[in-house]
């Protein structure tokens, strides 16, 4: 499986460029669902929800589409990550399980600033879930300081079965290792002057590494993030092209 999406849908520049003119924007998670095959919520890192927000979520995604979830900052900016047990299990209980097989992996980010402590960490993971709800629960971690590339925690990442999320954002680590059964990639490097915020031929290499990460029998989850946001939608759709 291979999914490919943006973060959010709510981003008034899409407006009469990705989401056609005249489109209410009560409909606007509805077509964005409809040209995408993941969304990564984002809203979620910033605040709670209500169990029946994740339900009209669901409901508003058509078949097959998933929808990955970004964890609550409570629990991820903290000075010792393995006192945020009670934050953890806030974010998980709110109700994300109620999307159902449409529920994609959690997304744990960290700040920049966040440097790799291999006791602390190693005890954060051991707070994270296998399951809720009956739900299987997947794990990705996206860590931005260069002392995360470190074998060390490469080991913990796949005792834990949890995926390390890959970026192209410049400046910021790029672990390519196989810790879960599935990949998840955050591209952040797009340009605004680009119809599709990256070149042909850089879209034909993240379509042969996407292809490459699921021959290798892993699921596949890519996010056009930021960069020159108003071009993500473009560049979401044509990668999905190509893998089509």
């Amino acid at each position: 499986m291979i999914r490919v999406g943006i973060g959010g849908w709510t981003f008034e520049p899409w407006r009469g460029v990705f989401y056609p003119a005249g489109l209410p924007q009560a409909r606007e998670l509805e077509y964005a669902a409809s040209q995408m095959t993941a969304i990564e919520v984002n809203g979620t890192y910033y605040s709670g929800f209500k169990p029946e927000t994740f339900r009209k979520w669901a409901d508003a995604a058509p078949d097959g589409f998933v929808y990955t979830v970004k964890a609550s900052r409570f629990a991820t900016n903290r000075k010792r990550l393995s006192e945020g047990a009670e934050s953890v299990d806030r974010f998980l209980g709110q109700g994300i399980t109620e999307l159902g097989d449409k529920l994609g992996p959690i997304l744990w980010q960290f700040m920049p600033t966040k440097t790799f402590d291999r006791e602390d960490f190693g005890a954060f993971l051991k707070l994270l879930p296998a399951k809720r709800d009956g739900v299987v629960l997947r794990h990705a971690l996206e860590v931005r300081h260069a002392s995360f590339e470190d074998p060390a925690f490469i080991d913990l990442a796949r005792d834990a079965g949890a995926a390390i999320v890959f970026s192209d954002k410049p400046g910021f680590p790029s672990i390519d290792a196989a810790t879960a059964d599935f990949t998840y990639a955050r591209l952040q490097d797009a340009q605004e002057e680009i119809e599709t915020g990256y070149t042909p031929a850089a879209l034909a290499d993240w379509t042969e590494r996407a292809q490459t990460w699921s021959a290798g029998g892993r699921d596949v989850f890519m996010f056009m993030i930021n960069g020159a946001k108003v071009r993500a939608p473009a560049a979401a759709k044509a990668l999905i092209a190509r893998l089509a």
